[in-house]
């Protein structure tokens, strides 16, 4: 993709170019959203329309069962700020890097990992709370992220054809340190998938595991009767959390999978295991939902990410001459 403009285009087509800088721009609202929500959390703050509809504030609502309800809602918005920001991450690099050079699997990874994370936003027709601040945002960003995704179509070389996410970057010796490595980042996108199904699942339709009402102190009917919208509520977080951390390890996993090792692409996933593992684990403690069981499956991937990113970190981040070389002519 050329980096030079004319002179005589229009302002508008210089500024989206190639669609590139669309796409980057999707990313970086991402990781904007996600630090909103963890700002909102850490200062223990609802969003007026979360007011307008619980009818009460969060102040009002920490009154009851010490402040458990409250504390319960913002770990999954801390986790799902968590996610947006992972996700926001992977878009910078994949617009940096392998679209940039018009890779075909860069352009198909967005429209897929795009469809999955808008799409998610209709799960609540499954429990019942249509968020209006969620809408908006949205809808500010699909204009952005479609514009940007039809212009680098034609910037793309080769065919575009979504089997080109079937088609790995390199051969890799498995039983190498490198190959385990990478196996075992693999495994944990996976298992970022099932996951985030399985949370989106819950959040439409019994919400809460049983770990959730221990730890609450509270049944289902007792949330119902303080207040009839704060299952809805709660179930809105649950889903798009879910949503988001289905589309994140959709989005890791054909990176690992497609893209060529590189530093770049190591300190991507870095940041996004940072991210997305540091908000999900590290909220639990700090308010005291320590149970094992539940917490468990974050344990267990993180782990797997950790050795995954520490036993690729030597190969990726030392590419080989030839490799630099393809990289280069894209």
């Amino acid at each position: 993709m050329s980096a030079t403009t004319d002179d005589n285009a229009g302002l508008l087509n210089a500024l989206v170019g190639d669609g590139q800088p669309l796409l980057s721009l999707t990313g970086l609202l991402l990781i904007g959203f996600g630090l909103f929500a963890l700002f909102l959390s850490l200062t223990g703050q609802f969003l007026p329309h979360d007011v307008a509809f619980l009818g009460m504030t969060a102040e009002q609502l920490c009154a009851v069962n010490d402040c458990r309800i409250v504390h319960f809602m913002f770990h999954d918005r801390v986790s799902f700020g968590g996610t947006l920001i992972a996700i926001g991450t992977l878009y910078l690099w994949m617009a940096a890097f392998p679209l940039r050079q018009g890779q075909a699997w860069a352009w198909w990874l967005f429209a897929v990992s795009g469809a999955l994370g808008f799409a998610s936003f209709l799960l609540y027709l499954g429990y019942g709370y249509l968020d209006m601040w969620h809408g908006v945002g949205t809808l500010v960003m699909l204009p952005c992220f479609g514009v940007g995704l039809l212009r680098s179509y034609f910037a793309v070389k080769g065919p575009v054809t979504p089997r080109s996410l079937l088609h790995t970057a390199e051969s890799v010796q498995w039983f190498s340190a490198y190959g385990v490595g990478r196996g075992l980042l693999l495994v944990t996108a996976g298992c970022l998938v099932l996951g985030g199904l399985i949370i989106m699942s819950v959040g439409v339709t019994r919400v809460f595991v049983p770990e959730d009402l221990q730890y609450m102190g509270l049944t289902a009917e007792q949330l119902q009767a303080i207040n009839p919208h704060l299952v809805p509520l709660i179930a809105h977080d649950r889903a798009g959390f879910g949503g988001g951390l289905c589309c994140c390890g959709v989005t890791m996993g054909f990176c690992i999978w497609c893209g060529r090792p590189s530093r770049s692409l190591w300190q991507a996933l870095l940041l996004t295991g940072a991210a997305g593992f540091g908000t999900a684990i590290g909220v639990h403690p700090a308010i005291g939902y320590t149970t094992f069981s539940h917490l468990a499956p974050a344990y267990l991937g993180a782990a797997m990410f950790t050795a995954g990113i520490v036993l690729t970190f030597r190969r990726m981040s030392r590419p080989s001459a030839a490799e630099t070389a393809c990289a280069e002519r894209g």
